[in-house]
């Protein structure tokens, strides 16, 4: 009886990378998963740790220590080794270092064999992901960055405490850059099905008057408001990824807004950016166009204007 196994290698064991295999063993998406930090015994510590909890889950789940040279028959490597912002960056600010460690990440990765999916979470997550993109040769739907999937979580929850709803309930897009310049088509938005705008114009007395503008400024700096209180972000975006993978392994053509790369949708080309993409076992298998207004796509195309330009520059480093 032939058997495969899902695996999973993790680089990075910070608090984003311990956080993401925890999330993987608690809802058994994978068979096993593996560790690897520059911080050998910080790896090894996680792995002892992480081993602690199989005996009260649904599931025995392997976790390992390892290098680069055993990911050759990974099938998803994530990578959230990289720079965070130190206080008044932005995450733009990162881009030079974060570049150099993915760098030495991706070319010993590579020389394994590996020929999997990567998902970038390390930050400009969007710069990062297409910089994998090109120093690792594999197609473009095995190179995924978390892109707009958090931002759109957020989106979502600040929007059902306004309707009163479950955010699962609600269906709303971040697209763009995962950062500043990131834009809602909120034309596309809808709560059970119903038009946003329709539910707002019919639920004045109970919901009152909405700033859209502001409801996009609150997710874009939501990460910056938990990063100003507790040091970082982690629980939200390790979920997230856990969230993209089990999609991904589970052949699941969901869609979630993930960083992949825009070859004429949107009338964009080269660029890696947040949008509704549909994912299984193949990664990213397909984009989906939303039909948005005029002004909303003129934001989306300032939002993939910025990104390129950055892109372009660590390109020619």
């Amino acid at each position: 009886m032939k058997t495969t196994k899902k695996k999973v290698a993790i680089v990075g064991c910070g608090l984003v990378g311990a956080t993401t295999a925890f999330s993987l063993i608690t809802q058994g998406i994978c068979d096993e998963v593996l560790l690897i930090d520059i911080n050998e015994e910080r790896a090894y510590g996680e792995m002892l740790d992480l081993r602690d909890s199989i005996e009260y889950l649904n599931r025995n789940v392997k976790v390992s220590t390892g290098t680069y040279a055993d990911c050759g028959d990974m099938d998803i490597i994530v990578i959230t080794a990289g720079a965070p912002p130190k206080p008044g960056q932005t995450r733009l600010d990162t881009l030079e270092l974060s570049a150099k460690i993915c760098k030495s990440i991706v070319q010993p990765i590579m020389a394994s064999g590996f020929d999997g999916i990567f998902i970038a979470i390390s930050n400009p997550v969007d710069i990062i992901a297409h910089y994998i993109y090109k120093l690792s040769g594999l197609p473009k739907n095995q190179v995924i960055g978390t892109g707009t999937a958090l931002d759109s979580a957020r989106l979502q929850t600040l929007i059902g405490e306004i309707c009163k709803v479950d955010p699962r309930s609600v269906h709303a897009y971040s697209m763009g850059e995962h950062g500043d310049s990131q834009m809602v088509p909120w034309s596309a938005v809808t709560v059970g099905g119903k038009s946003f705008y329709d539910v707002l114009n019919d639920n004045k007395e109970m919901i009152g008057k909405v700033d859209l503008d502001a409801l996009v400024e609150q997710t874009r700096k939501q990460g910056f408001e938990i990063l100003n209180r507790k040091g970082t972000t982690y629980y939200g975006i390790a979920t997230t990824c856990a969230g993209i993978i089990k999609a991904i392994l589970n052949d699941e053509n969901r869609i979630v807004p993930v960083s992949t790369l825009l070859e004429g949708e949107y009338g964009e080309y080269d660029v890696y950016a947040g949008v509704p993409t549909v994912l299984n076992r193949s990664g990213a298998f397909d984009v989906l166009e939303i039909h948005m207004a005029p002004g909303e796509l003129t934001r989306f195309k300032e939002s993939t204007k910025l990104i390129r330009e950055y892109t372009e520059k660590i390109m020619s480093m």
